[in-house]
């Protein structure tokens, strides 16, 4: 997979397929439909990767590393934002410290490119990029998601993160995360969930994301209403749109605007 409709990076880059849920914001992920769906138009990569329950399609647990997919980024010339990872989770227990190691040796070698890894496991990516990476390299952006307060703790072990950028996806945001500290965050994502089993987003929990934003100084990105809009009606994502406040919201890092 190259390029992408997700409205805060340019191309995604897969160079792991497979996943595992392990809280409330992976219940409708995307990528498992999107694991089974390239599994039944043939592409080995995908194979046997999720299993039926009930009427849902799930990660099973296998995860795949792809050796051939850490070529990609050196063929693309024109500098983008890169998202590292859509369809899996780089800090996931099953990929090995060695492939991560080659994955940041390939983001080393093409600085012309912005990296951006997003896992729901952030004390295991503090672990190993302390121990395993020996620089903090401009271009490569860490993050966690964070869907409510329940998960609010992985901020904290993002702080210990060694990282030029540090960010948060709220998204899917199905409920308030409470009063977090921002502090050395310096971007959040927000957004709403989308698709047929898509759980309501709440203003109220977007305005409280966006205060202590602006308290900490954090870019703040709004990404979508999703499925549900402001007005708690169910619609199509693109007619409830992206408007906020009376305006979008595509703010990015201060490092990268510079």
């Amino acid at each position: 997979m190259a390029e992408t409709q997700i409205e805060w990076t340019d191309s995604t880059w897969n160079p792991v397929a497979g996943c595992s849920i392990v809280t409330a914001g992976c219940t409708n992920c995307y990528a498992m439909q999107m694991a089974s769906r390239l599994e039944a138009m043939g592409v080995p990569k995908y194979k046997g990767l999720t299993r039926k329950s009930g009427k849902r399609v799930i990660w099973n647990g296998v995860v795949r590393e792809d050796r051939a997919a850490l070529e990609i980024p050196y063929g693309w010339r024109k500098p983008k934002k890169i998202f590292v990872n859509s369809m899996s989770d780089l800090f996931h227990d099953a990929v090995s410290e060695e492939f991560i190691v080659d994955v940041w040796r390939v983001m080393r070698e093409t600085p012309h490119h912005n990296y951006q890894i997003l896992t729901k496991r952030p004390e295991r990516m503090a672990e190993v990029v302390a121990r395993l990476i020996p620089d903090v390299l401009p271009n490569v952006w860490l993050g966690t998601s964070v869907e409510n307060a329940d998960v609010a703790e992985r901020i904290d072990h993002l702080r210990d993160v060694p990282a030029a950028i540090r960010f948060i996806s709220f998204e899917p945001l199905i409920g308030p995360v409470g009063d977090v500290n921002l502090t050395d965050v310096h971007w959040a994502i927000v957004g709403g969930e989308s698709g047929l089993n898509a759980r309501p987003i709440k203003e109220d929990w977007i305005d409280e994301i966006y205060t202590q934003c602006d308290t900490y100084g954090t870019a703040f990105f709004f990404k979508q209403w999703g499925t549900w809009g402001k007005d708690n009606k169910k619609r199509s994502k693109k007619a409830n749109g992206r408007e906020y406040r009376g305006r979008t919201w595509n703010d990015m890092p201060a490092a990268l605007e510079a």
